[in-house]
């Protein structure tokens, strides 16, 4: 049979011919890698042009991606601008720029919407797109609270869509041979992971109302969230910091990752029960407003453990790294992060230990790296039907809620059992943060 490829090829090559070279042999490259591929070709919206944007410029620029980016979606004006200069330096064509992601949404020949926006816009933002027949690559963390995490992936399920998370370590390819070698006995049974990360953060500007921005739409920004006055700092990175809103805490933000990796490790699904011990204990009067320090402790079936290490604002690095895992198994132990791993025996003798010349980052903020790279490629082939995806949304929100478990935890002052078979927490305290408020006629639904 002829595929559309095929026809377009041989129509390209014949009309060329009949006009003796004028038209194929004058186009441009680009012109003609648009027309040769345009049978798998897949285009690609971005919302949110934060510092996640780096991690795109590769995936998108490489010529075997086959994609097309065709807008760039930000609610603050800036924003946009500097994408489309950055953007420029890796694409030789000029995407649309726009500020509301509904408009994007509209558009039926957007194929995909990467969601990097804030938190709080994850799960409302990838639902939209669902609607509207996108594929979507959702920023972690991939919802804001618990249930939005099982209303995302009975969105995925109901409109038939790929949904892949950015937890990117899951196409690392040290990460993913260690975990086989794990799962394979390496270390024995594994029976315990410590999930931890580091940093040193400073001081918080205690929140001032101020004149809203020039250039940003406010209201846009706070979209799903209830309806305050602009504060000084909130656009940019801090709202991870200023209340509920919008972030999800350091477990949202970091947390994500290595929870992530360390339920890998153990296959386990949700925990039995959860115990939490957090505070605030940098910078006591800034403008700070949850915890900057946590231990949070999962208990599953088996007596498995995973055990998360938060500490934002005190850069002692207790397990001699900045971010990473280790696993402890009955026969040795794995510690691995994100530039490589080290496999030990149970006496503690080194057995193996792998460097990868990957360049993702660590606890520096912004994006990008090959991991990334990786991951966003894998999601690509997938919605083509050429792979499987790395962290489907089904699989990927239950790690979304053990970052949920630990804030609930924290905010209700309380430890909970859990239904390990559906998720449910056993506690009325700590179910009244089982969702949020939601600003009227913002509140995600399914059709």
């Amino acid at each position: 049979m002829t595929t559309r490829r095929d026809f377009i090829t041989k129509t390209v090559l014949g009309s060329a011919g009949l006009m003796a070279g004028s038209s194929l042999m004058g186009m441009s490259a680009a012109s003609y890698r648009r027309i040769i591929g345009a049978n798998d070709r897949l285009n690609v919206a971005i919302a949110g042009l934060g510092r996640r944007l780096g991690a795109y410029f590769e995936p998108i620029s490489m010529e075997s991606s086959n994609v097309r980016l065709m807008y760039l979606c930000d609610v603050m004006e800036s924003q946009r601008e500097r994408a489309q200069v950055e953007f420029s330096k890796h694409i030789d064509y000029k995407p649309e720029l726009e500020n509301d992601v509904r408009k994007v949404l509209d558009d039926k020949e957007v194929d995909i919407l990467i969601n990097a926006t804030p938190d709080h816009w994850h799960t409302p933002g990838s639902i939209m797109a669902l609607q509207a027949g996108k594929n979507v690559y959702v920023e972690k963390p991939s919802s804001h609270n618990m249930w939005e995490n099982e209303l995302l992936v009975e969105a995925a399920s109901k409109y038939g869509k790929k949904v892949q998370m950015g937890n990117q370590q899951r196409s690392s390819g040290h990460t993913i041979e260690v975990i086989k070698e794990i799962h394979d006995g390496a270390i024995g049974s594994p029976y315990k992971a410590i999930a931890f990360y580091t940093n040193a953060r400073g001081e918080v500007p205690v929140q001032q109302k101020v004149p809203v921005p020039q250039g940003l739409d406010w209201e846009l920004f706070q979209g799903p969230a209830p309806r305050r006055e602009y504060t000084r700092e909130t656009w940019d990175y801090n709202w991870h910091w200023y209340g509920w809103d919008y972030g999800t805490a350091e477990s949202g933000n970091n947390g994500t990752h290595e929870m992530d990796i360390a339920r890998w490790a153990l296959k386990v699904d949700y925990p039995e029960h959860v115990q939490v011990e957090a505070a605030k204990r940098h910078f006591k009067e800034d403008g700070w407003e949850m915890y900057d320090s946590m231990l949070a402790t999962y208990k599953f079936k088996d007596d498995k453990i995973i055990q998360w290490d938060g500490q934002s604002r005190n850069g002692y690095q207790t397990y001699g790294a900045g971010r990473g895992t280790i696993i402890y198994g009955t026969e040795g132990s794995v510690f691995v992060d994100r530039e490589g791993y080290v496999l030990k025996d149970r006496n503690g003798n080194v057995v193996r230990e792998s460097k990868s010349a990957t360049n993702e980052a660590g606890t520096a903020l912004g994006g990008g790296g090959d991991m990334s790279t990786a991951h966003m490629i894998n999601f690509f082939e997938a919605i083509r039907g050429k792979a499987d995806l790395t962290a489907p949304i089904d699989d990927a929100n239950i790690s979304m809620a053990m970052v949920h478990y630990a804030n609930m935890g924290y905010r209700a002052n309380s430890d909970f059992h859990v239904d390990p078979n559906t998720g449910r927490i056993l506690n009325d305290k700590v179910m009244k943060y089982w969702s949020r408020e939601y600003a009227p006629g913002w509140k995600p639904k399914l059709d």
